[in-house]
C-alpha cells in the first residue's frame, strides 16, 4: 500500500510538472535562449538592443494577434500578408491625396475589416475550407494591391503624425512597441474576460457542442476573420510609417511568420487551446532568435533553417506535453 500511495504521489507529481510545463514552455524556451545568447553576445543584453528586438517584432507580433483567434477558432487565415499590403496601400493613398491623417487610417482600417468580414462570410455562412478561401484571398488581396500601386511605391504626402506611428517614441520607448502592448492587453480581455473569448475557445474546442448549446458559430466564424484582417491592417499601417512609403510587395511572408508565430506561443492548430500571451512570447522568440544569430554572423541563409527547426521542435514538444496530459 506504501509502495502504491509513493507511486500515486509521483504521478500526480509528474502530472503536475508537465501541466506547468506545457502552460508557460514558449516562456521558459524564452528565458533560456535569452541566457543563451547573453554569453554568447556581450551586446545582447544592452537596452538599445532589447528595444531594437521588440521593435522588429512589433509588427509580425500585431498580425499574429489577430491569427491567434482565427487558429484559436480552430481556423487559419493566410491572406494576412497581403491585406496588410493592400491596407498599407490604401492608407497611404489616401493620406497622399487628401492629407487627412484621420481619414487614412480609416481608410486602411475599414479595408483590413472589410477583407477579414468577406473572408469570414465565405467560411462561415458558405461553408467554404478556411485554408482554400484564405488561399485565394491571398492572391486577391496581392493582385488588389498592384492594381492600386501600379506596381510603385508609396510615399508622397505623409504627414508627421502618420510618421510617428512607425517611428515616433513614448519616452525611450518607440511607439510601435506601446502599441504592441496596447494591443496585447485588449485582446487578453476579450479572451479571458468576456463571453465572446469563452466561445472561441468553445468553437475551437468542439464546434458542433458550441452550435448545438445555442450559440450563433457562424457569428464567431466571422469575427475572428474580421479581427484578424484589422490586426493586419494595423501592422501595415505601421510597417508604412516605419519605412516611409507603402510598398506593393509589403507583408510577403508574413502569413506563415504569424502562424509560426502562434504556434510557438504554445497556441494549438486544432484550435481550442492556447493565448494571445503565448503569441507575444513566441514572437520574442523569433525575434531574439534571429537578432542573436544575426549578432553572431550567421548567415541569414542558414537563420531560415534554424528558425525551421526551432518550430519543429515547438511542436513535437507540444504534442507530446498534450499527450501526456
Amino acid at each position: 500500500m506504501t509502495d502504491l500511495k509513493k507511486q500515486k504521489n509521483n504521478n500526480s507529481f509528474n502530472n503536475k510538472f508537465v501541466n506547468i510545463l506545457s502552460k508557460f514552455k514558449a516562456g521558459i524556451g524564452l528565458i533560456a535562449l535569452v541566457i543563451v545568447l547573453s554569453f554568447a553576445s556581450d551586446y545582447f543584453l544592452t537596452f538599445n538592443n532589447i528595444l531594437n528586438i521588440l521593435r522588429q517584432v512589433s509588427i509580425i507580433g500585431i498580425v499574429a494577434y489577430g491569427m491567434t483567434f482565427v487558429i484559436l477558432s480552430g481556423g487559419i487565415d493566410l491572406s494576412v500578408g497581403s491585406v496588410l499590403a493592400l491596407s498599407s496601400a490604401i492608407t497611404a493613398g489616401v493620406m497622399s491625396s487628401t492629407h487627412s491623417f484621420a481619414l487614412a487610417v480609416l481608410a486602411g482600417l475599414a479595408t483590413g475589416a472589410l477583407m477579414g468580414t468577406f473572408t469570414g462570410f465565405l467560411v462561415s455562412k458558405a461553408k467554404m475550407p478556411a485554408f482554400i478561401v484564405t488561399l485565394a484571398m491571398m492572391s486577391i488581396g496581392r493582385g488588389l494591391t498592384l492594381i492600386y500601386t501600379g506596381g510603385r511605391p508609396i510615399s508622397e504626402g505623409f504627414t508627421d503624425l502618420f510618421n510617428y506611428i512607425g517611428g515616433g517614441y513614448v519616452g525611450p520607448i518607440p511607439f510601435p512597441v506601446i502599441l504592441l502592448l496596447a494591443l496585447l492587453g485588449i485582446g487578453y480581455l476579450v479572451l479571458n474576460n468576456t463571453p465572446y473569448g469563452r466561445y472561441v475557445y468553445a468553437l475551437g474546442g468542439n464546434e458542433d457542442a458550441t452550435r448545438l448549446s445555442g450559440i450563433n458559430t457562424d457569428k464567431i466564424k466571422m469575427t475572428v476573420f474580421t479581427i484578424s484582417g484589422i490586426m493586419a491592417a494595423v501592422s501595415g499601417i505601421v510597417l508604412a510609417s516605419r519605412l516611409g512609403s507603402a510598398q506593393p510587395q509589403a507583408g510577403t511572408g508574413y502569413e506563415l511568420d504569424a502562424i509560426a508565430t502562434v504556434v510557438l506561443g504554445g497556441t494549438s492548430l486544432a484550435g481550442g487551446q492556447g493565448g494571445i500571451i503565448g503569441t507575444l512570447m513566441g514572437a520574442l522568440i523569433i525575434g531574439v532568435l534571429n537578432n542573436g544569430m544575426t549578432l553572431l554572423g550567421v548567415s541569414s541563409f542558414f537563420q531560415q533553417v534554424v528558425k525551421g527547426l526551432v518550430i519543429l521542435l515547438a511542436v513535437y514538444i507540444d504534442r507530446r506535453t498534450r499527450e501526456t496530459i
